[in-house]
């Protein structure tokens, strides 16, 4: 059962008041006085959510409560905010400094619409976008939100496409790069699959200031359940993006691949075994533009993988049970699982029963005070 709007918010004014309270002085320095955190979404095995910022030796250093499942984080270097966003169909985002010193805020979706778990900030940290369902009309929209004013809703465009999930912003600071999942989903049918046999995915990059269409992008036919769903940019400008197959369990098509703009999509090639491995599915892509590399995981196939960004070759394959979330560490990746584990670049590991990892992990290199 979906939880009332109105009890939500009162949910959270709480959380926020309990997150200020349970922040230690000394856990406070810590965030302000370390080299990067990572922040995370969880579910507790007693059955509550939250979202948890971590250290780079993955200890939780503070946490905040969520009404409902959370799925990808965000972060605006300028305002210092974070925004966590509900997975879909959720209809709550929730801004949390992640030092600690200002309370939570929720957003709640407007009528008509719910949140897809993803956005990303302007450069100038003004303007929030977010990935949304239009479902009376099976349309994706970018929601746009203005950061200066609460956060309040101020426009919207369209995706161009059904289902989109993750949304980055490229190097030019005005174009957005948009997975358009081609999934199409209601909330009164939760996260049921409404048009399999009519999947039609794309990869869009659209103007975040025009809301104009600059080009779009389509699998070929034979590909179209082949859901493009999450993405990150090398330091080159390429765009990296995983997919997620809808079709019969024993095609086994490639499963990650580049864009550039201007050019066509290209799925790259991958050992046999490696591919199998990931049971047609890409749960999280992460790039370490300062080493050049590139992960992807799959918690179905329980491994994840490190791509050299400039040839397009696997260099490496790990095995890690549920693992999911990835996020850039050093010369290496940090890793997250649905088992309670998070796993450093050079292997060592943190073992918490009671917490279950969501999928997405993001990097917060902190601003000095």
């Amino acid at each position: 059962m979906r939880t009332p709007l109105f009890d939500r918010r009162d949910f959270l004014k709480a959380a926020g008041a309990a997150f200020l309270m349970q922040l230690a002085p000394a856990k406070r320095a810590l965030a302000l006085d370390t080299d990067a955190m990572f922040a995370t979404a969880y579910q507790l095995r007693t059955g509550e959510y939250g979202v948890a910022v971590l250290s780079e030796a993955g200890k939780i250093l503070h946490s905040v409560a969520l009404p409902e499942r959370g799925h990808d984080v965000t972060f605006d270097p300028n305002t210092r905010k974070s925004v966590v966003f509900a997975r879909q169909p959720g209809t709550f985002m929730l801004v949390f400094d992640h030092t600690g010193r200002d309370a939570p805020l929720t957003i709640p979706s407007i009528a008509g619409r719910h949140y897809y778990g993803h956005g990303v900030f302007s450069p100038d940290g003004t303007l929030l976008y977010t990935t949304e369902n239009d479902f009376d009309n099976a349309a994706g929209m970018v929601g746009i939100y203005d950061a200066r004013d609460g956060f309040r809703r101020v426009g919207e465009f369209p995706t161009h496409g059904v289902g989109p999930h993750e949304l980055i912003l490229l190097g030019d600071g005005r174009t957005l790069a948009i997975c358009n999942g081609g999934i199409e989903t209601h909330p009164d049918f939760g996260r049921a699959k409404l048009n399999l046999p009519t999947m039609k995915p794309s990869f869009v990059l659209v103007d975040r200031v025009s809301g104009d269409l600059i080009e779009k992008h389509e699998l070929p036919e034979k590909l179209h359940q082949l859901s493009i769903r999450h993405m990150d940019i090398d330091a080159q400008g390429t765009v990296w993006f995983g997919c997620q197959h809808e079709g019969p369990a024993t095609e086994k098509p490639l499963l990650v691949g580049r864009a550039a703009r201007g050019k066509e999509l290209e799925l790259l090639d991958m050992p046999e075994d490696i591919l199998g491995g990931f049971r047609n599915y890409i749960g999280s892509v992460a790039a370490n533009r300062d080493a050049g590399l590139v992960a992807v995981s799959s918690p179905q196939g329980n491994a994840w993988a490190m791509i050299e960004a400039k040839s397009g070759k696997v260099v490496a394959r790990n095995e890690l049970v549920e693992v999911c979330g990835l996020a850039p560490d050093h010369s290496g990746f940090l890793a997250s699982t649905g088992a309670g584990r998070i796993v450093v670049p050079n292997g060592t590991a943190t073992e918490d029963a009671q917490h279950v990892w969501d999928n997405h992990m993001l990097r917060i290199i902190p601003t000095r005070a």
